[in-house]
């Protein structure tokens, strides 16, 4: 069977911080709240758009507002690929991974219909065979039934798999799910996390030799 790469969105292939701050930001402004800085908002991500609502209230000493997560939705879907870019050697290097057999899908906490309309925007909307994205199931990343649900679409399997991630969100939930993994350097995640993954890679061309090497092991 050809091996599967499963990969992580914000912070793994693309920098979305940008555009998610942006939105963010446009939502405190509205309430008379001081906006955020790109690091705050940095570390905020990773557990989905209802966690870091709540998580810049929360900066701002405000209680969670379903209408402020309303209005970010609404903002960032509208606003999703103005200032997010793929981090450099993205797409060569998927398409090396491609030509050498691999299957690639995305196993994010980001909606799916976000995560579509975003890799669409950025020219990878072919590139994956399966999206899990954070609505997809019932469940999602650090739940290892999210991971396995979106391996299982993509048609692979966990023994053949790798799961390529910056968060700790995607370091447990391959773990749990018996999937080897690698931590993305470049990506928003302390480099401390990288002691917790089978790998380390600095910077995305080095994906295609790490993972190679690990399901060969």
């Amino acid at each position: 069977m050809n091996p599967t790469l499963l990969l992580d969105l914000d912070g793994t292939l693309v920098d979305s911080v940008p555009d998610l701050a942006a939105a963010v930001n446009r939502m405190l402004t509205t309430r008379a709240l001081a906006p955020l800085t790109l690091g705050a908002v940095t570390s905020m991500v990773g557990d989905g758009l209802p966690a870091l609502v709540e998580r810049a209230l929360a900066a701002r000493g405000q209680r969670f507002d379903p209408g402020a997560l309303e209005a970010v939705g609404a903002d960032y879907a509208a606003n999703l690929a103005v200032a997010t870019r793929l981090f450099p050697d993205v797409v060569p290097s998927l398409a090396a991974l491609a030509q050498a057999g691999w299957r690639l899908a995305v196993c994010t906490n980001k909606p799916q219909a976000a995560a579509r309309s975003l890799l669409a925007a950025l020219g990878l909307g072919e590139r994956f065979a399966a999206i899990g994205g954070g609505d997809s199931f019932p469940v999602r990343k650090p739940d290892p039934a999210h991971l396995l649900a979106t391996l299982a679409a993509a048609g692979g399997e966990p023994d053949c798999a790798v799961m390529v991630g910056d968060h700790a969100n995607d370091i447990e939930a391959a773990r749990r799910a018996g999937i080897k993994v690698v931590f993305a350097a470049w990506g928003y995640g302390p480099a401390s996390l990288g002691t917790s993954a089978d790998a380390v890679a600095e910077r995305f061309s080095a994906l295609p030799a790490i993972v190679r090497r690990l399901v060969a092991a």
